[in-house]
């Protein structure tokens, strides 16, 4: 690991020298439609100085040169919607899994480590494992103890915990509410912290080949630490930030988020978009729906947020060239999300408007030709649409069959003129973008995407959701060097090939973020 690390240094210091670089003898994807296919590819200065099929005048004598082998060449991968630095905490937490012994020893073990004043982790399985706050009052005595769920919507805390939340005594797992409660009675975290785990979280994605990430909820806190790491030259990521917006105020809170994004906007920083929750989740019952659930026909779940205050939230904020990224499951979220934007656009007139709508369980076919007709990017997750995703059979049940035929509907969306993005929603869903793919290409029910177009969802397309299309998302002479070597050629693969393939290399800016130690360079 060392020697690695250590070489890593010594090509990106080449690197940063201005060498050139020659990739030679492989198959190299541009997604340039013009020429969607090269053999041969240079870098210099960190920008891709020619991509074509005769690279000779390049290979100079100080020149390095990379013998691709009939291996493919894609420019990095984009994540469109990702938690990397708020998420990435888990990564410096107690981390639980198994059933109620191992998941004991695992809390007494994180207790003995993990320092500070609150001992917190996330991971316990809800279905395998019954919380009570004796059994953590127990484990943890001295001090509060605070851990969730993988998804992070249930939580278990001991008395100490609940105390500080202002909670009475709850015999078992915390209710939605109770976990919020705690969690907002929980310190915050140090910018340190945050910088380490961003660190840990984007060695983890580049090593997936990724080399941008949006972050889908950045608070001024997250934006400090991404601002911090940005300056200190430590960003292995291009991060694209949506600041997160505070539905129970109003438009004023505009002027503070102009400030950040103009505070933090350099070459791999941006905070351009604002994040708005519409709603929350189907299997909750708390995901904003027309007609009321199948399984609960009391009720349709509610908007976090009134039309009224929704269009002048967005409306201000399509002014002030903000791009919204709207947290949608439902089909009344997504269409509230969709008439906010049509209605900013006619009142503020015409401009380059990239807004999103992210997650999309369901969608009334009625809206689905929307997307294209007003320019809104869907931004998925498309591994939450296997039977096999744990919350799959519960969102079918819950929605029921009819409107289940409409969950996820990347497809029907796609074919209706509209842009598509793809995303891993990390940690609650892994990330890598090969499985992601994979799992694209192989859905029934009319839902299935070809390859070429889920890899423009994790390139061309979300560089364009994230404003960052002049920079990166193809492989053409002028942009920057960011790509990802991958041990086959996906187009000859089938999809459970795709899903095996392993990244080799991946360069920001010509810089090697992560190499294989098996790949020679």
């Amino acid at each position: 690991m060392r020697a690695l690390a250590a070489a890593l240094l010594a090509l990106s210091a080449a690197a940063a020298a201005g060498g050139t670089v020659v990739l030679k003898g492989g198959a190299i994807y541009t997604l340039d439609p013009a020429h969607p296919w090269a053999g041969a590819l240079a870098i210099r200065d960190g920008r891709i100085a020619y991509v074509g099929n005769d690279a000779e005048r390049f290979e100079t004598k100080d020149a390095r040169i990379v013998a691709l082998h009939g291996r493919m060449v894609l420019p990095g991968f984009h994540d469109a919607h990702s938690h990397p630095m708020s998420g990435a905490m888990r990564l410096l937490r107690c981390r639980l899994d198994g059933g109620a012994a191992r998941i004991a020893a695992q809390v007494r073990a994180c207790a003995k480590t993990q320092k500070g004043p609150w001992l917190l982790g996330a991971g316990w399985p809800p279905k395998a494992f019954a919380p009570t706050t004796a059994k953590l009052d127990a484990l943890v005595p001295d001090r509060p103890a605070f851990l969730t769920t993988q998804d992070g919507f249930i939580g278990w805390a001991n008395t100490k915990a609940l105390d500080a939340a202002g909670i009475a005594r709850a015999a078992g797992a915390l209710t939605p509410e109770q976990t919020q409660r705690v969690r907002r009675a929980v310190p915050p975290p140090g910018e340190a912290a945050y910088r380490e785990a961003f660190a840990r979280a984007s060695a983890i994605a580049n090593g997936f080949g990724i080399t941008s990430v949006f972050d889908a909820a950045a608070t001024p806190a997250l934006l400090a630490a991404y601002r911090a790491s940005d300056r200190a030259g430590a960003l292995t990521l291009r991060v694209a930030a949506a600041q997160r917006v505070d539905v129970g105020r109003g438009p004023e809170q505009a002027a503070a988020m102009i400030a950040w994004r103009e505070r933090v906007r350099s070459a791999h920083l941006s905070a351009g978009a604002a994040k708005i929750f519409l709603d929350e989740e189907v299997t909750m019952h708390t995901a904003a729906l027309l007609a009321p659930y199948a399984d609960a026909p009391s009720t349709r779940g509610t908007l976090f947020v009134a039309p009224a205050r929704l269009d002048a939230l967005v409306q201000r904020l399509d002014a002030a060239g903000f791009d919204l990224h709207m947290h949608a499951m439902g089909d009344l979220a997504a269409r509230a999300g969709l008439d906010a934007i049509e209605r900013a656009a006619r009142a503020n007139g015409a401009r380059d408007r990239r807004h999103q709508l992210a997650h999309l369980a369901v969608v009334d076919p009625a809206d689905a030709p929307r997307f294209g007709r007003l320019g809104v990017t869907s931004v998925f997750t498309p591994l939450w649409a296997r039977p096999d995703d744990p919350a799959y059979a519960a969102t079918v049940t819950a929605l029921g069959p009819k409107r289940a035929r409409w969950m996820y509907p990347i497809a029907r969306i796609a074919a209706q003129g509209g842009r598509i993005a793809a995303g891993s929603d990390w940690m609650s869903t892994p990330m890598n973008p090969l499985e992601s793919i994979a799992a694209a290409m192989t859905r029934g029910g009319g839902e299935a995407m070809p390859l070429a177009a889920m890899i423009a969802a994790y390139t061309t397309d979300a560089a364009w959701a994230a404003r960052e299309d002049g920079v990166d998302g193809t492989l053409a002479a002028g942009k920057a060097a960011d790509l990802v070597v991958l041990d086959r050629n996906l187009f000859a693969a089938a999809p459970a090939g795709i899903a095996k393939a392993h990244v080799l290399l991946t360069l920001l800016d010509g810089r090697p973020v992560y190499r294989d130690p098996s790949f020679a360079w």
